[in-house]
């Protein structure tokens, strides 16, 4: 079936009449900021649906960039044929000159995934492109024919230099009416949080 993600999630990412709930944040510990101003970072969202990628895409990217970066939605870089591949996209965005990504990342729709502290730091969270590899081996279709959602999105930003995380969020929201608008709306309330948690102009 063809994921729901674009007639659920775009449509609620700009009329956003549902709010958005951060459930988690995390920082890695020591960081108090993290200064990306003037450097190049790449928007990504990962959705097995192109048009609802690119839009998405175009909405954070144009949020990270009011916070200082050099934004740069990720579909301008890698092919389609190529972005679920992490080695390939690891190369696209060194040569890119890319210093960080924002991924964004529904996880689930109706059951609220519980996220701790440390779950940011195990497993394939740690390295940025085992990170990529799994979360496009794991596309999450939104949708299902229920009458009452719940989407729930994992954000993350990554230094690349390193290849680790440096902050995260877990966002939830019921029922928002339409896809476009809601993820419009989930890219300006990230960007707003990650300001308020570190991200310098």
């Amino acid at each position: 079936m063809r994921p729901l993600l674009s007639v659920v999630l775009l449509g609620a990412w700009l009329a956003a009449a549902a709010d958005n709930e951060f459930l988690s944040t995390w920082k890695a510990d020591g960081v108090t900021s993290f200064n990306f101003t003037g450097r190049k970072v790449a928007a990504v969202v990962v959705t097995d649906d192109d048009n609802l990628r690119v839009s998405a895409e175009e909405a954070l990217g144009r949020e990270i960039a009011a916070r200082g970066p050099s934004a740069v939605p990720a579909y301008r870089i890698i092919p389609k044929p190529e972005v679920k591949k992490s080695e390939a996209a690891k190369g696209f965005f060194e040569r890119a000159g890319v210093a960080g990504l924002v991924i964004m990342r529904p996880v689930q729709t109706d059951v609220t995934k519980v996220y701790s502290s440390a779950l940011w730091v195990s497993g394939y969270y740690n390295y940025a492109w085992d990170y990529w590899g799994a979360s496009w081996g794991a596309v999450y279709p939104i949708g299902g024919g229920r009458d009452s959602r719940t989407i729930t999105v994992e954000t993350l930003l990554y230094d690349l230099s390193k290849g680790t995380p440096l902050w995260a969020c877990v966002t939830r929201t019921t029922d928002p009416k339409d896809v476009q608008s809601y993820m419009r709306q989930l890219a300006s309330d990230v960007g707003k949080r990650l300001q308020k948690d570190g991200l310098r102009k």
